[in-house]
């Protein structure tokens, strides 16, 4: 088990961040939680740490918001998350996780700047499908590499203009698949092991307590501030993972 105390100085957080991402309350600042880690562990390593703690948010969040997701959004966006990952274990070896970083923050803020800059209109049509499938295979590789799957898919599903809660259960049965379908590629792949899991163990009970508190305020929060927290968190996301990737 890691025993460094400058590690879990940054893997508490990151926990915390990933537990609030869950619920859906601040789901931008979610991406944040493997480059944060990354300050102390390899991104590699830091995402084998954190695959066993997503599953237990992952069983917290659904039985909290399971009833409230979007189904027809669930069939459109399922499907294209598990290929995500089928390409993701595929050319893991061939991408270094600072090239990822890099890639995947340039798209975050991207996506950002086209929305503040071009925001849709309120009679403006929903995105069309082809659209959803494509963000949603990108979410399950760049989810597969550095657990950094919310910016993605949430240029698709921010201008469908969900209810909050149903917001959140929606990707909280998405990413609960998608990091169920990660297990086998990461084992395969020689990231599960005993070290690791002993550490994931001892962050453990930081997990449900970043749940909770984000199941909390979901339910409390005003869709224009949900929102808005959700840019801010993409923000920070995406400049922290292309600042990862060009130093």
């Amino acid at each position: 088990m890691i025993t460094d105390p400058a590690f879990y100085a940054v893997a508490i957080p990151a926990v915390l961040l990933i537990g609030l991402s869950k619920s859906g309350f601040g789901a931008g600042f979610g991406a944040l939680g493997v480059p944060l880690m990354a300050l102390a562990v390899p991104v590699p390593q830091a995402a084998a740490i954190m695959l066993p703690l997503l599953l237990v948010m992952d069983a917290q969040g659904l039985a909290a918001l399971v009833r409230q997701r979007d189904r027809a959004l669930i069939r459109l966006l399922l499907p294209a998350g598990v290929l995500g990952v089928v390409v993701g274990a595929l050319l893991f070896g061939l991408l270094s996780a600072r090239t990822v970083a890099g890639l995947v923050g340039a798209m975050t803020l991207t996506f950002l700047a086209i929305r503040v800059l071009f925001p849709a209109r309120a009679d403006a049509p929903p995105p069309p499908r082809w659209l959803g499938f494509g963000l949603g295979t990108v979410s399950g590789f760049t989810s597969f590499v550095a657990h950094a799957g919310s910016p993605p898919i949430g240029f698709y599903v921010l201008p469908l203009r969900l209810k909050p809660v149903v917001f959140a259960a929606t990707m909280a049965v998405f990413f609960a698949a998608v990091n169920l379908a990660k297990w086998i590629p990461y084992a395969w792949l020689g990231l599960i092991d005993s070290r690791n899991m002993l550490t994931s163990l001892a962050l453990l009970p930081a997990a449900p307590v970043g749940i909770w508190l984000g199941v909390v305020f979901v339910k409390r929060v005003s869709q224009q501030l949900f929102y808005r927290l959700f840019h801010i968190g993409m923000l920070l996301t995406g400049s922290k993972l292309l600042w990862d990737g060009l130093r």
